[in-house]
């Protein structure tokens, strides 16, 4: 079967934020103390701040941007403790019980979430769904039946199944019983409005450019006002203080798309998601009393692979091979990032560094995470013991598979800085079309070119201002995207995304 290409005539744009009232917050304007700064306005700043006002903590949050408006805007919002293929791979790195504590956290997590809507009685579209994973080649029958044997012996309500609810031909899949679905942003701009009720402080167009250690470590803004308070949290997507913890040589950040597709068919109860690649993934919605599907996957390393546009034609294909086309009214992009274990870095940045910390590396599975790591986080700023602190802490190091995955994902990071550096493409600026973005010679160096729909040309140096990578043209999202670790930056050279803090460098066409 085969459908027209997948237009780009409509940006990219979430139906989350489409569908949601977000409230908006000032811009700090001067120098201030708390007990608490938190870094970062998306599901974990926020569910962080909500926990830590309700136990009584004066709490200032912080985000360099709008609130609501990054990776947690554009998830697919499965709430599940199903983390693709993971247990099977826990239990033989970090043995039984570890694997069962994982487990045992991210399902409170989501107990903790479905808490909060009931008692708050949040209106947020969460239903309890059973979550799928499935294998569509004989070559991955057995990685279904090894993670349902891991399901076993941690106890989890799971069932084998040879068929889907949903139309698409498998070989296995294994069902977890009982997990969920929502709509995010109804359900933190709940949590916006009583952090602020509890003596929370929110403030947007406030980035973090700088940590200054101490007793009360303070956080420099971009606008050079400081903030002084006994703890840093900093949930910002990837650190942008390291602390000393290495994160760069720790993760990659990986990115994958979304089509929101109004279905030709009636679409069942569910979640899924294939363990084959290239990945898909499969949930609804509501909208407007229909159903509206997020068909999403197509995952790789940010800023590498085929053109963008690319990854959104194929999903569109295969919705149009199993639920049918009706309409696309939304698609967007998202990545997150992975670390090398695949378990999440919450908690102190570093051994020294007791009160800065972190929550990070949640593989596409923030909504649980987040949780978590919200927890964990608050505990550890009231002095209370967390069952789960030890498994996700960041100084951990596991030699198998750790040292392996290192060495592995640091070659490749050298190898994307080599090529870049040595690339000097036979294109000049006068070269570039309206709306189009190419990599171009500008005075015998690499640059990046983008000439705006008004015929405007824009010349950035493409050298990453995190690391010194270089970055790639996006077409699918227009943005430079580092393929080293994850920074994108707008066609103009702004920062849309970290651990970047500084634009791209504007170059000049002598």
């Amino acid at each position: 079967m085969t459908t027209q290409p997948f237009s780009h005539d409509n940006a990219p744009e979430s139906y989350w934020r489409a569908s949601a009232d977000v409230p908006s917050f000032p811009e700090l304007q001067e120098d201030t103390e708390t007990d608490v700064t938190i870094i970062g306005g998306g599901i974990t700043g926020i569910t962080t701040a909500y926990e830590l006002t309700k136990r009584g903590f004066r709490v200032t949050l912080i985000e360099a941007n709008q609130v609501l408006n990054g990776t947690t805007a554009h998830t697919t919002a499965k709430i599940t403790a199903q983390h693709d293929l993971i247990y099977d791979e826990l239990i033989n790195h970090i043995g039984m019980p570890n694997a069962r504590l994982y487990y045992e956290a991210n399902q409170k997590a989501l107990f903790y979430i479905k808490d909060i809507v009931k008692e708050k009685q949040i209106s947020c579209d969460f239903t309890e769904q059973d979550a799928y994973i499935y294998a569509t080649s004989e070559s991955s029958v057995k990685k279904i039946r090894d993670e349902h044997e891991a399901y076993t012996k941690l106890g989890i309500e799971r069932e084998l199944v040879k068929e889907l609810p949903v139309p698409v031909d498998i070989k296995l899949g294994l069902v977890m019983k009982h997990q969920a679905q929502f709509h995010p942003l109804l359900y933190l701009t709940a949590l916006l409005d009583d952090i602020v009720k509890n003596g929370g402080r929110i403030f947007e167009q406030t980035a973090a450019l700088d940590i200054k250690k101490g007793v009360l470590p303070e956080v420099v803004t971009k606008n050079r006002h400081a903030i002084k308070s006994k703890y840093i949290v900093c949930c910002s997507h990837f650190p942008f203080y390291d602390g000393g913890g290495l994160y760069s040589a720790r993760m990659y950040s990986d990115r994958s798309y979304i089509l929101a597709v109004k279905p030709k068919i009636e679409y069942p109860e569910g979640m899924y998601l294939s363990i084959d690649q290239p990945s898909r993934s499969l949930r609804y919605t509501e909208m407007n009393g229909d159903k509206l599907v997020l068909v999403s996957g197509e995952s790789h390393k940010t800023g590498q692979g085929k053109e963008m546009s690319e990854h959104y034609e194929a999903l569109k294909q295969f919705a149009e091979n199993t639920i049918g086309i009706e309409s696309i009214p939304y698609h967007w992009s998202t990545q997150d990032l992975v670390s090398i274990d695949k378990i999440p870095f919450i908690g102190p940045i570093s051994k020294n560094e007791d009160n800065i910390l972190v929550a990070t590396g949640f593989k596409k599975w923030g909504m649980t995470s987040s949780a978590v790591a919200a927890n964990i986080l608050s505990d550890h700023i009231e002095n209370k013991q967390n069952s789960y602190a030890n498994i996700f802490t960041p100084s951990r190091f596991h030699p198998d598979p750790g040292l392996k995955k290192i060495i592995s994902y640091n070659a490749d990071v050298a190898k994307h800085f080599i090529k870049g550096k040595l690339e000097k493409p036979d294109v000049k600026p006068e070269d570039v079309e309206t709306g189009e973005g190419k990599i171009v010679t500008v005075n015998g160096k690499r640059a990046g070119a983008y000439r705006d729909e008004k015929g405007c040309l824009h010349l950035v140096d493409t050298t990453c201002t995190h690391l010194g990578c270089e970055v790639e043209w996006n077409d699918g999202e227009h943005t430079w995207d580092c393929p080293c670790h994850g920074s994108r930056f707008k066609p103009n050279g702004e920062v849309a995304e970290g651990p970047a803090i500084k634009p791209l460098k504007q170059i000049k066409n002598d």
